[in-house]
Formats: structure tokens, C-alpha cells, sequence
């Protein structure tokens, strides 16, 4: 246990110095109807560390560093939580959507951690997750 706060320090001590932030703007999902074909005004958002590595090592500390394995177990790979390494996504797979499950939570257990996160630490924890590779059999077990 003191290992992962030592390791996370360096991470910690960033987001408690970082400045509060816009909040994210609406997102529209494509997935969704739109009722008279008419889709509603909202903005985009875009993860501004996409495929960097180092915000992918960032964001797997941020992962153990808040226990988020703690419900979705080591790797993503799913426990108490869904897993979130196996490409399947119940609100949304696209980087703005898994944005919004951490900043907003969810109903059915996922905490919002928009109030304890800066939106630089979410976009990190989304890079490590999209960088994640599903395994090559996937359980068939519905969540």
C-alpha cells in the first residue's frame, strides 16, 4: 500500500495544484435518435493526450492511484465494475463519452470524480483505457 503512494505522489501532488477548469461542455453521441432528425447543440470533446504514452503511463498510476481497480480489477479487466479493456461500453466508447462516465459518473455504483479530478487527469485515464487491448476471447457474460 505505501508503494502505490509513493508512486502516485508525484500525480497527486499535480492535480491538488491544479487550477479549476471549465466544465465540459454537452456531447452528442451519433449512437443516439434524434427526434424529428434533428440533432440537439452540443460541443465536442477532444482528448488532448490521444495516443501519447506517457499519458497512458499517467493515466494506469491514476487507475491505481484512485482504485479504480479496486471495482474494475487490475488491467480493466472487470470485477465488482465492467470491464473496461474488453471494447464493449455501455454508454459509450468514443474518448468523450468515457470522459463524461468519470467526470459525471453513472448510475449503479460509479462515483463522479469531476469534483476531485482535473479534466488533464480524466483525459489521461481515458488514454490509458483506449490504449488497453481487449483479450482475444471475450467472456459472453452479460453485465
Amino acid at each position: 500500500m505505501a508503494i502505490r503512494a509513493v508512486a502516485a505522489a508525484p500525480l497527486i501532488a499535480l492535480l491538488v495544484t491544479a487550477g479549476q477548469q471549465a466544465i465540459p461542455p454537452a456531447v452528442r453521441y451519433e449512437q443516439h435518435v434524434f427526434a424529428g432528425g434533428a440533432a440537439p447543440l452540443a460541443g465536442t470533446l477532444e482528448n488532448p493526450f490521444k495516443g501519447d504514452r506517457r499519458s497512458v503511463a499517467d493515466g494506469e498510476k491514476l487507475f491505481s492511484a484512485f482504485n479504480c481497480d479496486g471495482c474494475h480489477s487490475l488491467g480493466a479487466t472487470g470485477g465488482q465494475g465492467p470491464s473496461l479493456a474488453d471494447g464493449r461500453w455501455r454508454y459509450g466508447g468514443a474518448d468523450g463519452a468515457i470522459f463524461h462516465s468519470i467526470y459525471y459518473g453513472r448510475p449503479r455504483g460509479m462515483p463522479a470524480f469531476g469534483g476531485v479530478l482535473p479534466p488533464d487527469a480524466i483525459w489521461k485515464l481515458v488514454t490509458y483505457l483506449q490504449g488497453l487491448e481487449p483479450a482475444a476471447d471475450l467472456s459472453t457474460t452479460s453485465w
